[in-house]
């Protein structure tokens, strides 16, 4: 019996029996399949592979009688995620034509959509983040391969969701003032590339200088 499982969890991805078959983890199904050039070949093959896939695999191997046989495999990543035109320099500013400007108020709970636009059929969107002073940045794709969907989170902040019409969004808990910036979204179609550009604003709360007292009574009362 082959054992595959990626550390630290504890739960098979992919599972050979010689007399019960195959068995994979429901992430890994469609992905993952057990090669079997040989007998004793427990190796695996992983298509349409993600960010989310990097780390520590164990492969466990039950023979017999000769016994357990173990062994880690590193899956490293190549580079870091892929950057737009392969560029590091900000785009200047008033260069950027917005279309949606979104305004927030610091602690709360916003999701931010690219919308799809109304012609040409998609095969893949990519979110970026341009704050100030600093360059495009991916934080997040979806795409069709294969006729599956895959989707890749590149975000320190938030959540980036990727649905089966290829709606991509980020969800942002807790709003801070660094995440004022802009969010540029970027559909490949079959008619070219299109993009759409919205601007976040955090409204920062206000606070009372120390020592500001609040006269309810003055609140309260009728003239």
């Amino acid at each position: 019996m082959v054992s595959w499982t990626k550390l630290p969890d504890k739960n098979p991805i992919a599972v050979f029996h010689p007399e019960f078959g195959v068995s994979f983890s429901y992430p890994y199904r469609e992905r993952v399949e057990f090669l079997k050039t040989t007998t004793m070949d427990g190796s695996i093959s992983m298509k349409n592979v993600t960010h989310q896939d990097i780390g520590l695999y164990h492969c466990s191997v039950q023979t017999f009688p000769q016994g357990p046989w173990t062994r880690n495999i590193q899956v490293e990543d190549l580079d870091e995620p892929p950057e737009d035109n392969n560029s590091t320099e900000p785009s200047p500013l008033e260069d950027i034509m917005v279309d949606t400007e979104l305004v927030a108020e610091q602690s709360n709970n916003l999701t931010i959509s690219c919308k799809h636009p109304h012609n040409g059929t998609i095969d893949q969107v990519v979110l970026e983040r341009m704050l100030d002073g600093h360059p495009w940045v991916i934080i997040g794709i979806c795409k069709k391969v294969e006729g599956g969907l895959v989707g890749e989170d590149y975000s320190d902040r938030g959540r980036v969701n990727c649905a089966d019409s290829l709606d991509l969004s980020l969800h942002l808990t807790d709003v801070s003032p660094g995440d004022s910036g802009f969010y540029r979204c970027t559909f490949n179609t079959d008619v070219g590339v299109q993009t759409t550009v919205a601007q976040l604003k955090v409204a920062q709360l206000k606070v009372a200088p120390p020592g500001t007292q609040r006269n309810t009574q003055d609140v309260n009362s009728t003239p």
